[in-house]
């Protein structure tokens, strides 16, 4: 998959988990280097996309995800650029923990397999809507600077 704003956003937040949940100092360390560089990596693709060396038709890149449940509700996700990321963020922390649980499938109560394994799947589409959205907007800011400038 292509860079966007909405994948970096993504890997930041999942890195900072990984820190959050390290307690290995060579794993920290390296991880805190990781996070510098997504960051700064991802400094680098506003100023880019801003200044027209990102291709407005690159700026998206739909995750297109193919299921076959159609009565799959996933609550609206809104507001700004900012607001999206905490979504974001908050949805992975949901999905780290969620995750944790399959690790130890074997104790988890037969009644609640299918929730958790559900669970899984809605956190995962709510995480790529996110990330979809946070390109939208941003795609959307960008096309309003760049018709400001023209």
């Amino acid at each position: 998959m292509a860079e966007t704003l909405g994948s970096l956003c993504d890997k930041l937040t999942i890195v900072n988990l990984k820190i959050w949940h390290s307690d290995d100092g060579a794993k920290l360390s390296s991880l805190l280097k990781q996070s510098a560089a997504i960051q700064e990596e991802l400094n680098e693709y506003v100023e880019d996309a801003l200044k027209g060396n990102i291709s407005q038709d690159k700026l998206t890149f739909a995750s297109n995800k193919i299921y076959s449940g159609k009565d799959i509700e996933i609550d609206e996700i809104e507001g700004s650029i900012g607001a999206i990321f905490s979504k974001l963020a908050e949805v992975n922390c949901e999905l780290w923990h969620q995750q944790e649980k399959v690790f130890e499938f074997e104790k988890v109560p037969v009644e609640q397999k299918d929730r958790v394994v559900k669970g899984l799947a809605l956190l995962n589409l709510k995480r790529t809507r996110c990330i979809d959205l946070i390109d939208r907007r941003f795609a959307d800011k960008v096309r309003e600077k760049r018709v400001q400038f023209s």
